[in-house]
């Protein structure tokens, strides 16, 4: 069994003329949300767990706001594939559970591809969580949404 948490980056700043897109900080409502966000997955998340983030600003300081290790990785960063995402997490391979903190549409397109959704990506909100589990039935893979909170609901 292997658990997937998708965490799409809080709030953040517009971008500002001739700023860099990766620099773009969290708002004073983001860093909200994403306190908020990490409070409620710190008391689900099992320990041994994964936290991958991509490099760009605002992703960094919502997984920050966990307060567990995590790792820079530029597969993540806007651009990357859900491909990239699947193989950075070892979907569905590895044991236990890996959370990545990342943007849209990629996080969006993964979770159509793995729930097989007609769309070609979902709509996320701004500092939601999607976690999806990978699971074996008689031998019949399964993934299942386990749970999709908002910061909003918490």
């Amino acid at each position: 069994m292997m658990d997937l948490i998708l965490w799409r980056h809080a709030e953040a700043e517009d971008p500002a003329d001739g700023a860099e897109d990766l620099e773009r900080a969290l708002t004073g409502r983001g860093e909200k949300q994403a306190a908020r966000m990490a409070a409620w997955l710190d008391r689900q998340l099992p320990d041994g767990l994964r936290v991958l983030a991509s490099p760009a600003r605002r992703t960094e300081q919502t997984a920050q706001a966990l307060g567990r290790k995590y790792k820079l990785r530029a597969e993540l960063l806007p651009g990357g594939t859900p491909a990239d995402l699947l193989e950075l997490a070892q979907w569905p391979k590895a044991r236990g559970a890996v959370l990545v903190v990342g943007h849209q549409p990629l996080l969006g397109q993964t979770v159509a591809q793995l729930m097989g959704l007609q769309a070609p990506d979902c709509a996320i909100r701004k500092g939601a969580v999607w976690w999806l589990r990978q699971r074996q039935r008689q031998d019949v893979s399964e993934t299942v949404l386990l749970t999709v909170q908002s910061p909003e609901l918490l």
